[in-house]
């Protein structure tokens, strides 16, 4: 099972994915960040999440874009290490999704290192996830 979900993982990271997130977080998924000490519960904070984090991820010029480097799985879990560059900082990193038998993500964990990464990240996230916060509260009109 936990090969599918990554399949469809990778597909969601290349924008690849139908329905994207929709289709393949539980609807009572948990997010793990490295830099918010509480867990985040649902999958419309997970989406935001997740959806700041691939872009904030994406890379730029200095190091490359994102890619993941190594894989292993077993059972319901994965674990993705990752490398990037992120305001000119090298960015290395793990994730950890497990999932249900109906092959949706119910945990998923972000660990990055080193400290300059995450305090890149987490000064990119912050934007990102402030952007997001301000287009909801902003009426569709206005």
């Amino acid at each position: 099972m936990i090969e599918d979900v990554v399949a469809r993982w990778h597909r969601y990271m290349t924008g690849e994915l139908p329905g994207g997130l929709g289709e393949l977080l539980a609807d009572d998924v948990v997010f793990y960040s490295p830099v918010v000490f509480t867990p985040q519960r649902g999958k419309e904070i997970t989406t935001a999440y997740l959806e700041a984090a691939a872009v904030s991820l994406s890379g730029d010029a200095a190091g490359g874009t994102f890619r993941y480097t190594k894989e292993l799985l077993a059972g319901d879990t994965a674990v993705l290490e990752f490398g990037t560059s992120v305001d000119g900082k090298y960015v290395n990193g793990v994730d950890i999704v497990r999932c249900d038998a109906a092959g949706r993500i119910v945990e998923f964990r972000v660990m990055i290192r080193p400290l300059q990464a995450i305090q890149a990240v987490h000064e990119q996230m912050g934007r990102r996830l402030a952007a997001l916060a301000e287009q909801v509260r902003r009426p569709a009109n206005g």
